[in-house]
């Protein structure tokens, strides 16, 4: 959703969730959680591709153990995936979109019954680098909300605005991605920086008709926004569902990040768990506090409606629960299938790259995706696996690639 789209590098990965965004759903997933190295760890650089990164032939595939209900979910999530991965270019230089099509036109009519057969017919086990593997999880929150504004429902769901727009080139530089940066131009016709998360929460935006739906909670509607989409449901039981829209190109700051550099997270005495929980509780117990720790993240994510049974990923398709993951697209074709052998073992298995997030980089960086409800919540909110990830590319991929 993740998100943002619901959502990096190491030991306290259980404040992975509130360093997203994401995961959210779509980029920036939102998504997506960001976990801080050890104190005095720094990370090495990584190479800018999978290809530069280096491949190498993975372990046999019925060494991989994959089991047929497992197969069967990730065949679905896969066939969901073949009219873009037969279509779009890959960045991370591991597959062009005709190496797809064979495996794509035969998932099309492939039996549910025989889905291991099929990954272990059409594809070639494949690490990135060294394999080592990092993962957290998303979800898709429910929270009360309501179309229409009523009393205990008044924190506005904004749409995306119309005056959120590209710099013209004249107007300023490109960002370090080479886009201009998105901004708003002022009654001057000067272009400047969008209203961050602070003005926004002090009525920026009100008044201008972009109010899609109303959440009773600010807190878990912060929570949504990290990780990119999810749901509102109202007192009479009806449910809207919103997904990630736009962003209004400030710089994402994880709170769980600034909390554990106060020494706010821990096991003493007066400090809270790094998990999502953990940090939903100190804002609660800190009202004032918690408002400003919430404002110091001045990325302000905005939302459309969704129809269909699921949140889409950054590949436009769904994200289905306990089968698809965020994943670098530098180092992951998306719509690729890959394996997880981890020390969580609700996460092992074979997963459909489907989603990206904003803090999801690197080699075997990938955020799992839970679904909705409460189970989905207590296990993305403290997901952090650490295990061995396999790419299952068409076979022959590492053939061409050696030749090249």
């Amino acid at each position: 959703m993740p998100c943002q789209p619901l959502r990096l590098l190491a030991a306290l990965a259980l404040i992975a969730l509130l360093s997203a965004c994401g995961r959210v759903i779509p980029p920036p997933r939102s998504s997506a959680p960001v976990v801080a190295p050890p104190s005095g760890v720094v990370a090495p650089p990584l190479p800018a591709t999978a290809v530069l990164a280096g491949v190498a032939s993975g372990p046999a595939f019925a060494a991989l153990g994959v089991k047929a209900d497992d197969a069967a979910g990730a065949l679905v999530s896969f066939r969901e995936s073949c009219p873009r991965l037969t279509t779009r270019s890959d960045p991370s230089g591991l597959t062009r979109p005709e190496d797809w099509k064979p495996a794509c036109a035969a998932a099309a009519n492939w039996p549910a019954g025989q889905a291991t057969r099929f990954f272990e017919a059409w594809f070639e086990p494949v690490k990135v680098g060294a394999g080592q593997a990092f993962v957290t999880g998303y979800y898709e929150p429910e929270i009360a909300g309501v179309r229409t504004r009523q009393p205990g429902y008044d924190v506005p769901v904004y749409a995306l605005p119309p005056d959120l727009v590209r710099a013209r080139e004249s107007d300023a530089p490109p960002t370090d991605k080479g886009v201009q940066p998105l901004g708003r131009y002022d009654s001057e016709g000067k272009f400047q920086p969008y209203h961050d998360r602070a003005a926004i929460d002090a009525g920026a935006l009100g008044g201008k008709g972009l109010e899609i739906g109303w959440a009773a909670d600010p807190v878990e509607l912060f929570f949504l926004q990290i990780q990119g989409s999810g749901r509102l449901r109202g007192p009479d039981g009806t449910v809207m569902r919103i997904g990630y829209a736009g962003q209004n190109g400030l710089p994402y700051t994880g709170v769980g990040s600034v909390m554990r550099q106060r020494g706010l997270l821990g096991s003493g005495a007066g400090q809270y768990s790094g998990s999502m929980q953990g940090i939903m509780q100190y804002i609660r117990d800190n009202p004032d506090a918690g408002r400003a720790l919430m404002r110091e993240n001045k990325s302000y994510v905005f939302f459309r409606e969704l129809t269909g049974d699921a949140p889409l990923g950054a590949l436009g398709v769904p994200v289905r629960a306990r089968s698809s993951v965020a994943a670098d697209p530098a180092y992951v074709p998306l719509g690729a299938p890959v394996w997880l052998a981890l020390d969580r073992a609700e996460a092992n298995g074979l997963w459909i790259a489907q989603d990206t997030g904003g803090a999801i980089k690197g080699a075997n960086r990938f955020d799992s995706f839970w679904g909705a409800g409460p189970e989905a919540r207590q296990i993305a909110g403290g997901m952090s696996g650490r295990g061995e990830a396999v790419l299952l590319l068409p076979r022959g991929t590492l053939k061409r690639l050696s030749a090249q």
